[in-house]
């Protein structure tokens, strides 16, 4: 992983470019972890590799699901501002 310079824009509505950064981030340690789990043989740092892989992978889920919520939020919250937009037409 690189340092970035990733600051907040507190201005997320239906997504998050903290979130949607961290995704990008575990997603290519994945991609990492597994191309060194393909190269390594030595049995003790394979098994090692692997459980980097699924704490990585269980982290892209995670972010994923809240990444969701914040569109499903989002379209709920559209949703009810246009039907008081519509009612007062």
């Amino acid at each position: 992983m690189t340092e970035r310079n990733v600051k907040c824009a507190h201005a997320c509505r239906n997504t998050c470019a903290m979130l949607s950064e961290a995704l990008r981030e575990e997603s290519e340690m994945v991609r990492f972890y597994e191309k060194l789990g393909t190269e390594c043989d030595y049995p003790d740092v394979h098994d090692m590799v692997r459980e980097l892989i699924e704490s990585r992978s269980r982290s892209v889920l995670m972010i994923n699901q809240k990444l969701n919520e914040l569109r499903a939020r989002a379209e709920i919250m559209d949703g009810v501002i246009s039907s008081y937009d519509s009612g007062s037409a």
